[in-house]
């Protein structure tokens, strides 16, 4: 058995989950819908759109990865409170 315990309890959906999971999944949509963005103009500083739109998701990606991630911690954190909050605290 391990010396962590297990945080267990409240619901697996929760709305802060829900959000974490369309941060990670929006740009994979963005990026599959080929449609929304195969195409030339509008040109930004003379480069196409389609490989402007590409490169600034690179940096939307990476927004809302990190997003994601403090949103987690910050999940898990919580629930780790409410599991020593309800189970006094880890055996040593």
């Amino acid at each position: 058995m391990s010396d962590t315990p297990e945080v267990t309890g409240g619901p697996v959906v929760t709305p802060v989950r829900v959000v974490i999971a369309l941060c990670l999944f929006a740009p994979f949509v963005a990026m599959l819908w080929v449609g929304s963005y195969a195409k030339v103009d509008p040109k930004f500083i003379g480069i196409p759109f389609f490989y402007w739109y590409q490169m600034l998701w690179v940096l939307i990606s990476t927004a809302l990865t990190m997003v994601a991630y403090q949103l987690w911690q910050r999940d898990q954190r919580a629930r780790r409170a409410r599991g020593e909050a309800r189970g006094g605290g880890a055996a040593q």
